[in-house]
This record gives C-alpha cells, structure tokens and sequence, in this order.
C-alpha cells in the first residue's frame, strides 16, 4: 500500500457507516443497544486507521517505508491519552 489511497477510501466508509447507523436509529429502525454496539466498533476501527495513517505519514517524513507501519492492536490505540 504505498499510497494511503485506500486507507482514506476505508475512512470513508467507516463514516458513511457511522451517519447510516445514526439516522436508521433516528428513524427507530434499530434498536439502542445495536446501534451502540455497532458504534463503538467503528470508532474504534476509525480510531486504528487514523492511527495507521499518522503512523506512515512519519515514516514516511523520516524517510522510512510507509508499508512497514502497522495498525496497532485495539487496546493500544483505545488506551492513548490527549
């Protein structure tokens, strides 16, 4: 993946997801506790793309390999403060 093309098109998805479960649930076409379930997994799958594209945009700054950045485990990137 040496352009990160595909991460923001993963992006975008995640967050034309996340307006669609809004407004289904807006609608009471799904319940509570689905939408919050299903709301807290793609925050958390948003949180570890965004993660993956700061992660290659520095390595790439330092002249390293964007391809050797890795999405970092959930508990890892759930547990940063700031």
């Amino acid at each position: 993946m040496t352009s990160d093309k595909p991460l923001f098109s993963r992006i975008d998805e995640l967050v034309t997801e996340e307006r669609e479960l809004r407004s289904k649930h807006a609608a009471g076409k799904i319940a509570d506790d689905d939408e919050r379930s299903r709301l807290r997994a793609l925050e958390v799958e948003l949180d570890q793309c965004w993660d993956l594209l700061r992660q290659r945009r520095a390595k790439r700054e330092f002249g390293e390999n964007p391809d050797d950045a890795k999405a970092r485990p959930t508990d890892t990137v759930e547990g940063y403060l700031g």
